[in-house]
């Protein structure tokens, strides 16, 4: 039986593929109030300047490819059942082959009802085609058609998908996230004590446990070569 690899990325997982992050400098919210365009009460204050906001990220993701860390971890599914739990909202884990990813934050290329946003009878998935929607276009409920993404004061609806896989994890592996937001910030608690835990990161990252962490610290493809080379495959 395979050993049940468990990884948590963040936005440090996805920045050497041009993906803009949040928080570092220079990040999105330097240009942008988390209050204006990740709120619910943004979005009822302005839903043109949020909608035009995911309009853009999708944009920006449609011209960028999976890295070299993307790749290394879903190469990984060949000797471990592996489940990824990420705070991203893109799809370059699934672009680079990874099969079972948990989207803890939502999923930037999908669209739902603004009243409903978590049934999915009302979520659907953009085409590359046509990844942008506009004031007045409506989900089959008859209400806004929204991002489907988890702003700051929404219930996180994976998160107990999430603690369940963490507590049948063997091997342990966080990568590129600073560990600030919660609840995804608390999943460590859950592993089990007998499990390895990584950290790939080039800057510190206070993990909120006195266990024994491994930490590589590096960007994600560099990490990732150290972290298959430490397994010893």
């Amino acid at each position: 039986m395979k050993k049940k690899l468990v990884v948590l990325t963040g936005a440090g997982m996805s920045a050497e593929s041009g993906i803009s992050t949040f928080r570092d400098a220079g990040g999105l919210w330097e240009q942008y109030r988390v209050e204006d365009v990740a709120t619910p009460e943004g979005y009822e204050r302005d839903p043109k300047t949020v909608i035009e906001f995911y309009n853009k990220r999708r944009l920006e993701l449609l011209h960028s490819e999976p890295n070299e860390g993307h790749r290394l971890l879903a190469s990984l599914e060949r000797d471990y059942d592996v489940t990824i739990i990420t705070q991203n909202i893109d799809n370059l884990h699934e672009r680079a082959g990874s099969t079972h990813v948990v989207h803890l934050h939502g999923e930037l290329m999908k669209v739902t009802s603004s009243f409903q946003p978590n049934n999915p009878k009302y979520i659907r998935t953009l085409s590359a085609d046509a990844p942008e929607i506009h004031v007045g276009d409506r989900a089959a409920d008859g209400s806004q058609l929204r991002p489907f993404i988890v702003w700051f004061g929404e219930s996180v609806p994976n998160i107990e998908i999430a603690v369940d896989y963490c507590e049948q994890a063997d091997i342990f592996l966080i990568i590129g996230t600073a560990l600030a937001v919660y609840p995804a910030a608390g999943l460590l608690a859950y592993v089990p004590s007998s499990a390895d835990v990584y950290l790939i990161d080039p800057k510190p990252v206070d993990v909120h446990s006195r266990r024994p962490v491994h930490v590589i610290a590096r960007g994600a493809s560099e990490g990732m070569k150290e972290f298959i080379a430490a397994l010893g495959k």
